[in-house]
């Protein structure tokens, strides 16, 4: 007689399933940020707003994208991620869709610049790490690096569509689009997401199951912890190093390439939908670089790591004002291919030196880094606007940013100097 045993069947651990409803989320609010690049030209050619009135509003959006953040990591804190990030789709919706019907530059202050900043402010990579510190013990740096890649994946599933949208139908029906879009997200994000393993009968992915669960959530207001985190962080050296570098970063890729590379590239003769393709492209290429950063985030010093991305970076940008041309030719391709894996890929080094500098405390002070990122970004949109207004092309923004760059190389090889205070 031959006896068989059933075979046992495999469980996929929740954290996965809680993984990819945030990556969901974070893709969309990525290329909810994203779309004000593809509207600059419909929108001057409409109301005859100048480039610098335009960028204002993707300012602002940039600003509370970013300060928003450790505000956002605090309320999840005290009323949990499904309910924060359900809130910001809804907002996203509302400021995307009432667009339609504005008539004045403050309309689209107020709308693309507050209402769209705050919700996908709440949605922003703070989100994920918040997540990765719940949920996964094991392949941490991995699943940080997989989030972070969520935000190029928003830019290359929404630019090149809304592109096609605002020269066709019209920007009205790109951002339509948009707002369709963070409705359709919601459902998933109250049905699959939860806030921490215990609530499902579970532990994080990796922890030991005998170990101490997760505390509670603080019953501090989260406006008071998130201040009092900061100001903590503020007494030492590693956070204004982490800052100062990642204001760089932010000014360097949503603030400048992210905003005004569509029209420098149109400056040049290129159609809007091709140069949206281009960045569609440095979306593909980052989420391998993203992903790959999250795993050597995990085996190399982030330090190192954050000094070698930002070194590069800065060269390449000093390169590019002499790759514009009417059609991609191929040394804009190898730009594009280089400058994708390069894009995110300080997120997973960045995250991981505020866990070890900072411990529990580290998503709320990684809030506060990324608020610099994104003052940096609103920065570089407004200062690249309004030197396309005076100087009729951007070669002074590209050359600055690429200095910038290097000087964030220094400082990220200067934590390794600087000891905690």
């Amino acid at each position: 007689m031959t006896l068989t045993t059933p075979a046992r069947r495999v469980r996929v651990h929740r954290a996965w399933f809680v993984a990819a409803v945030a990556f969901v989320a974070i893709l969309g609010a990525a290329g909810f940020r994203a779309t004000p690049g593809v509207l600059i030209n419909p929108l001057r050619e409409e109301f005859g707003w100048s480039t610098g009135t335009i960028s204002l509003a993707v300012s602002v959006n940039l600003v509370l994208y970013g300060l928003m953040a450790p505000f956002a990591a605090a309320l999840m804190d005290r009323f949990g991620m499904r309910r924060v990030v359900a809130l910001a789709l809804l907002l996203v919706a509302a400021g995307s869709g009432l667009t339609v019907w504005m008539t004045a530059s403050w309309h689209l202050l107020l709308l693309w610049g507050v209402f769209v900043g705050l919700g996908t402010g709440s949605m922003a990579l703070v989100f994920a790490a918040t997540l990765t510190d719940r949920w996964f013990v094991r392949h941490r740096g991995l699943v940080t690096g997989l989030l972070t890649a969520a935000g190029a994946t928003g830019q290359l599933v929404f630019l090149p569509v809304l592109a096609q949208l605002a020269q066709g139908p019209g920007w009205r029906v790109a951002s339509l689009t948009v707002a369709g879009s963070a409705l359709a997200v919601v459902p998933f994000v109250w049905w699959l997401l939860r806030d921490r393993p215990e609530e499902v009968g579970t532990t994080a992915l990796g922890a030991d199951p005998d170990a101490p669960r997760t505390p509670p959530a603080p019953a501090a207001n989260a406006a008071v912890r998130a201040l009092t985190v900061l100001r903590s962080a503020a007494r030492t050296r590693p956070f204004w190093y982490l800052a100062g570098g990642f204001a760089i970063c932010g000014a360097s890729t949503n603030g400048l390439v992210g905003t005004h590379f569509i029209p420098a590239a149109h400056d040049h003769g290129m159609a809007e939908p091709t140069a949206a393709g281009l960045l569609a492209v440095i979306g593909v290429f980052d989420i391998v670089g993203t992903v790959l950063s999250g795993w050597l985030s995990d085996r190399i010093d982030p330090r190192v790591l954050l000094g070698v991305y930002y070194a590069l970076r800065g060269l390449s940008l000093m390169v590019l004002p002499a790759l514009f041309a009417a059609t991609p030719e191929p040394s804009m391709l190898v730009f594009i291919v280089f400058y994708g894996l390069d894009w995110v890929a300080t997120v997973p080094p960045t995250v991981a030196l505020c866990r070890s500098l900072y411990g529990a405390d580290g998503p709320v002070v990684f809030g506060w880094v990324f608020a610099s990122h994104q003052v940096g970004a609103a920065v570089a949109a407004v200062g690249a606007g309004l030197a396309r207004d005076q100087l009729g092309h951007y070669d002074v923004a590209w050359y600055a940013a690429g200095a910038l760059c290097l000087l964030a190389a220094g400082m990220s090889v200067a934590i390794r100097h600087a000891g905690k205070r």
